[in-house]
């Protein structure tokens, strides 16, 4: 396209990669009557995002389900088309479990329940009332997750709460991640309100919309990357790789390799969607500070293994009536936790069966995550032998590997924001998002792919004369 675009043939706009954020920036692109192509290297759309289903069994090999947190994700999967085949945490999936002293226990879930739990000792339930007096770091600080928590909540809270939590979120340990960066509402809360109860309770009583239910699909969560995909038809290019992206006179340039032949394709802006490695590793052409995203190949991602398990209903002793379980550092244990998959939504297991799918490895343990898979599952089903009671062989296993799991946004991790926001400063109508910049979580890439479409629209209104503008949603004079 060497001509500027008009109404008649909308703006086209690349999008470098076909996980869930270019998916949805393409989609959102779509709407608003631009003309969005996506470039996926891979035979498949959908990144992480995957499941293998057979027998009878279904594993969710990335996620395992989407928190419907803000009106923005819940209207996005209405509007996509599968709002009627949301699956709902089942009511028997509401108990979460916390090991403590070999035992699974259960988070409290009202005051009631804090006050009689087992979790915590009485000397930190009886801390935590000191919390609100607690004065705030200065905004600017750099801090831990586990400093945040020990100077607010004290060490059983950090130990019995916030650990396990970041091990089943992040594969990853609180003494490293940045609580501004990985847990930014956290910051937030404290400085907005000084205390995070008291945060917490101002939140409580000023929300509105979802409540933060947690669903998935009947086939799992590529039903929503499919269902984008399918949306977008021929704008979707699989076994495409980007070689380059440079700035030219008519707008930007893509280079790119698809079944042996170089090809290359002009686009009015290009919106990179892609994992940090992958930024670090594109080459650009006549953009300022280019090479500077070389350096989010310094980002850390551990290693994690999901090791799905099947049983049949009798070989476990545990009524498996919850989420799952977390297991905390100290109590140095092999795993990083175990889903009760076919508790949490149905269809994960055939009849008279169970499904388990337990994380291994990460920041705590990355070599547990490497070994060859019949040690792997020799580990797995000791573990869960000693906390669910799991009597004899699974029926079923699966492992899927994640050499390069989750980005650790840890301390100093302002760096990296700072060398995409260099980079995006010297170069109109280059947009940088996805999991190393916007957040690790679907929900986190849902919005940023909302954020991209938005910041790709604005930039081609600015560059269109008044008569030129594509006609859809947010493509008004009046955006501008």
């Amino acid at each position: 396209m060497d001509s500027p675009p008009t109404a008649s043939a909308p703006a086209r706009i690349a999008i470098l990669g076909g996980g869930i954020t270019g998916l949805t920036a393409a989609w959102t692109l779509r709407r608003a009557g631009l003309a969005p192509v996506v470039f996926e290297q891979s035979d498949r759309v959908g990144g992480a995002i995957g499941v293998v289903r057979r027998d009878g069994w279904l594993h969710e090999l990335g996620p395992n389900s989407l928190l419907e947190g803000s009106p923005e994700v819940a209207a996005f999967i209405d509007e996509i088309g599968l709002g009627p085949r949301r699956l709902y945490a089942a009511p028997a999936a509401k108990q979460r479990y916390i090991v403590r002293d070999g035992q699974l226990v259960a988070m409290p879930t009202s005051p009631g329940g804090f006050v009689g739990t087992k979790l915590f000792s009485w000397r930190a339930k009886l801390g935590l009332l000191g919390e609100p007096f607690r004065g705030r770091s200065p905004a600017d600080a750099e801090e831990s997750v586990a400093d945040f928590v020990l100077r607010r909540l004290g060490r059983e809270f950090l130990d019995y709460a916030i650990n396990p939590f970041v091990g089943g979120v992040y594969a990853g340990d609180p003494a490293l991640l940045s609580v501004r960066h990985a847990f930014p509402k956290l910051h937030a809360l404290e400085q907005a309100h000084g205390s995070l109860i008291r945060g917490a309770l101002a939140r409580r009583n000023t929300s509105g919309g979802p409540k933060g239910r947690i669903f998935s699909f009947p086939d799992g969560l590529p039903e929503m990357p499919l269902a984008l995909a399918r949306a977008l038809g021929g704008a979707v290019r699989l076994n495409h790789a980007v070689a380059s992206v440079g700035r030219v006179p008519d707008g930007w340039r893509v280079t790119f390799d698809a079944a042996g032949t170089r090809g290359a394709e002009t686009f009015a802006a290009v919106v990179c969607a892609l994992p940090a490695g992958a930024l670090a590793a594109l080459k650009f052409e006549n953009v300022p500070a280019g090479d500077g995203l070389a350096i989010l190949r310094e980002i850390e991602h551990p290693p994690v293994a999901s090791v799905f398990t099947g049983f049949r209903r009798e070989q476990v002793a545990h009524p498996l009536d919850g989420f799952g379980v977390l297991v905390p550092q100290v109590e140095r244990r092999q795993i990083l936790g175990t889903l009760f998959s076919s508790t949490l939504f149905p269809g994960r297991a055939p009849e008279g069966c169970v499904g388990l799918t337990t994380f291994v490895g990460g920041m705590r343990d990355p070599q547990l995550a490497r070994l060859d898979e019949a040690e792997l599952l020799r580990v797995v089903q000791g573990e869960l032998a000693g906390l669910f009671g799991a009597k004899g062989a699974p029926v079923f296993t699966h492992v899927q590997r994640w050499p390069r799991a989750i980005p650790q946004y840890t301390l100093g991790y302002q760096r990296f924001k700072s060398a995409i926001d260099a980079v995006q400063a010297g170069a109109p109508g280059l947009l940088i998002g996805g999991n190393a910049r916007d957040g690790i979580s679907l929900a986190n890439c849902i919005e940023s792919g909302r954020r991209l479409a938005k910041a790709a629209a604005e930039h081609i209104v600015r560059a269109l004369p008044a008569s030129d503008l594509p006609p859809g949603p947010g493509a008004g004079r009046q955006n501008r």
